[in-house]
């Protein structure tokens, strides 16, 4: 699906991040990952060594556009023109209503979030318009279509990533540069896996009762696994989306079912 590609993925973490770079490696793309922590990457690329893929893991903070740009001369130095990439890096800003929600930790999310995915796509795009072709994914949550309470600020940060994503669709369709969003619910990974050992212990009953309990929110009858939803993105990168651009793509389960 991928072959001859060249993807960029920011927030490569032991969730959807990692699942993203070891799937998009096993369909054919050569793979550049993005993460303040190098301890993930450094597995992702020797998973993806040994199934005879390649990939890259470079720490950076996106917001530091230094760090950025050698993200990206590193990548291109490596392997080429990068015509893939997935914004992916988040930073949450406390489970809190959101007038209770201290303005720098908003202010924390909105800047890696939305600044942090302008600033990687800034660099990125001189390199798709040179290779005439380009797919942007932007990793948003569901939290900005269907509120959760405590979402609010990082919803917010999202939810300007979303028009963001619009407008890069608008006005770099002119180069072959597609952008389009893929809107997360929940996610069967280790953080939700966290949070449901965090509830369960709060509520005095197990894991498996609080995961019914979500599970049961969405017609197919479970939390999707975050390797699974990784494929809803490497669809939306490929040239099968080679007609999508501004489109935002629900992976949810069901959950929330736009009108």
């Amino acid at each position: 699906m991928l072959r001859d590609e060249v993807v960029l993925i920011t927030g490569v973490g032991p969730g959807l991040g990692s699942k993203l770079a070891l799937r998009a490696a096993a369909e054919g793309a050569k793979v550049v990952m993005a993460a303040r922590s190098a301890d993930v990457m450094k597995r992702v690329e020797q998973d993806v060594a040994a199934a005879g893929g390649e990939a890259v893991g470079v720490q950076c903070d996106v917001r530091r556009p230094d760090e950025v740009a050698r993200l990206v001369a590193t990548a291109a130095d490596r392997f080429g023109a990068i015509t893939g990439l997935v914004n992916s890096a988040f930073g949450h800003a406390g489970f809190a209503d959101l007038l209770d929600t201290p303005e720098k930790a908003i202010r924390r999310s909105i800047d890696i979030i939305l600044f942090g995915a302008l600033n990687v796509t800034r660099e990125v795009v001189p390199h798709m318009k040179a290779a005439g072709r380009g797919s942007i994914v932007n990793i948003g949550t569901m939290t900005t279509r269907k509120p959760m309470r405590g979402e609010g600020g990082y919803a917010a940060a999202k939810a300007a990533m979303a028009t963001a994503t619009r407008f890069l669709a608008l006005e770099l369709g002119e180069h072959g540069i597609r952008a389009n969003q893929a809107v997360m619910g929940w996610l069967d990974g280790p953080g939700v896996r966290s949070y449901l050992r965090m509830t369960a212990g709060a509520r005095g009953v197990t894991e498996q009762d609080v995961y019914d309990e979500i599970a049961a929110r969405n017609p197919l009858g479970r939390i999707p696994a975050d390797d699974a939803c990784a494929g809803a993105v490497l669809f939306l990168l490929s040239r099968h989306a080679s007609e999508v651009t501004g489109a935002v793509l629900d992976v949810n389960g069901g959950e929330y079912m736009p009108a």
